[in-house]
Formats: C-alpha cells, sequence, structure tokens
C-alpha cells in the first residue's frame, strides 16, 4: 500500500499556505513509514506526474473556502476525471487540484488513485489584485495542528484499507456546506465530513 500526502497552496498568499505548513509541521510529528510526505506549494504539474507513480491513496492538504467557520477541517472525496474529460494543464505558477487531477488523468494509463482533499476553511483570502498577502491568520494557524492530528488518525486507516472512510471529527462545524463554496468539483461522490 502506498499513500501520498500533498501540501498543496500558496505560502505568499495568506491562508492558501495552509497545506505547505501541515507539511512543514509534519517534520516534527512524521507518518509512518509507506507514506510519501511532500509540499507540492503551487507546483500543479510536478503534482500530477507524481498522482502517477503507483499510490493507492492520495490525500491533498490545502485551503478551501466551504462557507464554515474559519479553521474548520473538512475531508472531501472529489469525483476524479477520467482520460476522456478535457485536460487543460495546470498554470506555472498556480495549482488548480481540479485541472491537476484532470491532467493526470489524461497523461496516465492506469486510473488515478483515490484522492481524498482534508480542506481548512481559510479567513483571509488575498483579492484579485494582491500578488503579495504573508502570514496566515489565527484560526488557520491553530487548525495546522489539529490537521496534524487528523492525518495521524487518517493514515492508519487509509494504510490498512485504501478504500476505507477514515474519520474526522469536526464538532464545531455547522450542517451543510453551500455548494457553491467548493473548489474542487464534487459529485454524488462527495464525502464531507
Amino acid at each position: 500500500m502506498r499513500l501520498l500526502v500533498a501540501g498543496v497552496g500558496n505560502i505568499f498568499l495568506a491562508d492558501d499556505a495552509f497545506g505547505p505548513e501541515v507539511i512543514r509541521a509534519l517534520d516534527q510529528r512524521p507518518l509512518p513509514s509507506g507514506v510519501r510526505v511532500r509540499d507540492f506549494g503551487i507546483r500543479g504539474m510536478d503534482l500530477a506526474y507524481e498522482l502517477l507513480d503507483g499510490y493507492d491513496t492520495a490525500v491533498l492538504v490545502d485551503a478551501a473556502a466551504r462557507g464554515h467557520r474559519p479553521g474548520t477541517l473538512s475531508l472531501i472525496e472529489p469525483d476524479l476525471p477520467d482520460r476522456t474529460t478535457g485536460a487543460a494543464p495546470p498554470e506555472a505558477h498556480g495549482m488548480d487540484p481540479a485541472k491537476v487531477l484532470a491532467l493526470a488523468a489524461h497523461l496516465g494509463d492506469e486510473p488515478l488513485p483515490r484522492v481524498l482533499v482534508l480542506a481548512c476553511e481559510p479567513e483571509v483570502r488575498p483579492r484579485g489584485d494582491e500578488d503579495i498577502a504573508p502570514g496566515i491568520s489565527a484560526p488557520v494557524r491553530d487548525a495546522v495542528e489539529r490537521a496534524v492530528a487528523a492525518l495521524h488518525t487518517m493514515v492508519p486507516v487509509l494504510l490498512a484499507d485504501p478504500a476505507a472512510t477514515p474519520p474526522l471529527s469536526r464538532p464545531d462545524e455547522s450542517a451543510g456546506p453551500p455548494p457553491a463554496g467548493l473548489l474542487l468539483p464534487v459529485g454524488d461522490g462527495t464525502e464531507d465530513r
């Protein structure tokens, strides 16, 4: 069983740095063997090729606006594209997970691994005209350690059974996020915990 934990996001755009911050925090609390932990930042092309490297499961760690309180963690299982889906290449300096998954599906001969997204509700999102907005908000910084703890709970479950539904405790989350807040295309196969 092989599992990838991939941090995605731009460290220079406020709370979008959540994924890279979680990967950095995992240096202090490493995950078990059999897990590849890597910060992809905004390198979408690198992540697309990595997804083709024979993993059973990939967990993307990212900030995602879903309409919850800032710092809320969500576990999302997006519907995966197939080879016939048009694959627009990811931006050279951006990370659109939907485009990355479409590109990986287009490039690979085998089906993609199961993909889960451990998402954090951002508080600070840069406006379209901002190039740099360093630093993450307090609620998202607090969520980094909770995400590390969640990964330490989820990973053994996924290593034992890649098809299992890993637990994610979110007692502070409200019940239904508005669908417009999703960053990835999510269909009937959505898992929001």
